[in-house]
C-alpha cells in the first residue's frame, strides 16, 4: 500500500465536482497522488462524457490512478452491448432511462436526445456511434474491486459472512443489506460509495464515500495515511 493514497467517491457525471475534488488531491498530495475512484462514474449529472475523458486522459498520461467498475456504469456498459435497460437487482423495476437512474442524461452528454428519436432502435444505434470506443473498453475493462494493505476498496460493499473466495461479483456493483448493517469486522476496512448520504460516512468496519454528488451534494476526497483517514475540505485535511 502506497505511504497515501485517496479515495473518491461517486461522481454521476459532476465533472465540475470532480475537477474540484482533483485539485484538493493534488494540493494535499501533489499531481502524481495514487488515487482510488469507487465508481458510477455516470448518469444523473450533466457531463458523463466528460468525467470518462477525463479518467481516460489521467490514466493514459500515466497517472497512478485505479477506478472501480460501480452498477450505474455497468447499466450503460450492458444498454451499449446488449441492449438492456433493466437489471434484476433494481427492485423499483424502473430501467436505465427512469429520472432517478440518469440514463438519458448520459447520452445526452454524448449528443445522443433519447426523446428526439423515433424507436428505441433508433436511439440504440445514434448511441453506438456516439460513444467512443475507447470509453466502452474502458467500462469494460474495470475491476469489481481494489485492494491496498489493509483497505478493500469496491464500489458498494461485499457480502458479510461470505469467503472471499465464494463471494458474488454482482454485490460488489449492488449490495445495500445485509453489507450496510453488519456490525462485525470485515477482513479488511472496506472502503465504498453506491448508497448516497448527505455527506461522508465513517464507520468502525467500512468507510461510505458517497456524500450525494449524483444530487448535487459536493464530492468530498479522502485521503488515508497509515492508520489515520481525513476527509478533504478546502480548508485542509479533516477527521471525521
Amino acid at each position: 500500500m502506497p505511504d497515501r493514497l485517496y479515495a473518491v467517491g461517486d461522481i454521476h457525471g459532476q465533472l465540475g465536482e470532480l475537477e474540484r475534488a482533483l485539485a484538493l488531491i493534488e494540493a494535499d498530495g501533489g499531481a502524481e497522488a495514487p488515487i482510488v475512484f469507487l465508481g458510477d462514474l455516470v448518469d444523473r449529472g450533466p457531463d458523463s462524457r466528460g468525467v470518462m475523458d477525463r479518467l481516460i486522459d489521467g490514466i493514459d498520461a500515466g497517472r497512478p490512478w485505479t477506478v472501480v467498475k460501480g452498477n450505474h456504469d455497468e447499466m450503460f456498459e450492458r444498454f451499449l452491448t446488449m441492449n438492456t435497460l433493466d437489471h434484476h437487482r433494481i427492485l423499483s423495476g424502473v430501467n436505465w432511462f427512469a429520472e432517478r437512474l440518469g440514463g438519458r442524461e448520459t447520452l445526452l452528454s454524448y449528443g445522443v436526445d433519447i426523446d428526439a428519436l423515433p424507436t428505441p432502435e433508433a436511439i440504440l444505434a445514434a448511441a453506438r456511434d456516439a460513444v467512443p470506443a475507447g470509453h466502452l473498453h474502458f467500462l469494460q475493462t474495470l475491476p469489481a474491486w481494489h485492494r491496498a494493505g489493509d483497505l478493500l476498496f469496491v464500489h458498494a460493499g461485499i457480502r458479510p459472512g461470505v469467503p472471499w473466495e465464494r463471494q458474488d461479483p454482482e454485490d460488489f456493483l449492488w449490495i445495500r443489506e445485509p453489507f450496510l448493517s453488519h456490525e462485525g469486522a470485515f477482513p479488511w476496512l472496506v472502503v465504498h460509495g453506491h448508497t448516497p448520504g448527505e455527506r461522508p460516512e465513517r464507520h468502525h468496519n467500512r468507510i461510505n464515500l458517497d456524500g450525494g454528488a449524483g444530487y448535487g451534494r459536493p464530492l468530498v476526497p479522502a485521503v488515508f495515511e497509515g492508520d489515520e483517514v481525513w476527509l478533504l475540505e478546502a480548508s485542509g485535511r479533516v477527521g471525521f
